[in-house]
């Protein structure tokens, strides 16, 4: 492990910011290379630096914490800071090194360091739990999605999106403007989204029930949709059962 963790801040509240760089000047082993006052900032620096360690704010204008871990390429250790306790379990989802509740103490902080220097010290791999996180609090669900696509971040409320294609380790969201890659899977968005609003009617679609103009039926017990701009999907035995639950039919 090198002498000092190469660190970045993002956090929106400069105020918050100051306060914690006047406790890191304390820290030997930690070198600030890099402040960020929101998330898209903070997408392309750690991505570009690649520091050992952040210390990342959860609300922030834009995106949030959670959002733009998913678009990191670069996987460092994490130190949640927020204000918000509601986030704990989700943080430790996430694999955080810590989860610090503002306003935190400089011992508090210490100890959070202290994990993280354990963590690099084994250098344990670090799985990508970002894939892992389908807790949604019970009656809430996604209402937008970000994508990054190259140095561009879209985000994508989930009322335009039409239907999701799997592709391998990607999902396709297709809207009226176009089409998007994100880098999670079906079973991921399955959980995520409304399902009044999004049925899985096959192992590669997931399509919104508002874009459903009709069911045909191909061979016996073989089904596809036509959505209302003629696109067709198949649909499996399952996803049939799922549709006449929605539609009621």
């Amino acid at each position: 492990m090198e002498d000092k963790i190469r660190t970045i801040i993002v956090e929106d509240e400069e105020l918050a910011r100051n306060l914690l760089k006047s406790y890191l000047k304390n820290f030997d082993n930690i070198e600030l290379i890099h402040e960020c006052e929101n998330g898209f900032e903070g997408v392309k620096m750690i991505n570009e630096l690649k520091p050992g360690l952040v210390f990342l704010d959860i609300q922030m204008p834009k995106i949030t914490g959670f959002e733009m871990l998913e678009l990191l390429d670069h996987k460092p250790e994490i130190i949640f800071t927020t204000a918000y306790d509601q986030y704990a379990l989700k943080a430790f989802e996430y694999n955080a090194a810590d989860y610090l509740l503002k306003p935190f103490s400089k011992g508090r902080l210490t100890e959070a360091v202290e994990k993280v220097v354990e963590r690099l010290r084994l250098q344990e791999p670090k799985e990508d739990v970002i894939e892992k996180i389908t807790n949604f609090p019970k009656g809430e669900f996604l209402d937008r999605v970000v994508v990054k696509d190259r140095h561009k971040i879209n985000i994508i409320p989930v009322d335009k999106i039409r239907y999701f294609e799997s592709m391998d380790d990607y999902v396709l969201i297709y809207t009226k403007e176009g089409r998007h890659l994100k880098q999670k899977t079906m079973k991921y968005f399955e959980n995520a989204l409304n399902p009044k609003e999004f049925i899985r009617i096959h192992r590669s679609y997931i399509v919104k029930v508002n874009e459903i103009n009709e069911i045909q039926q191909y061979e016996k017990e073989s089904y596809i949709v036509i959505l209302h701009d003629k696109t067709k999907l198949k649909v499996s035995k399952s996803g049939y059962k799922k549709i006449k639950e929605v539609l009621n039919f």
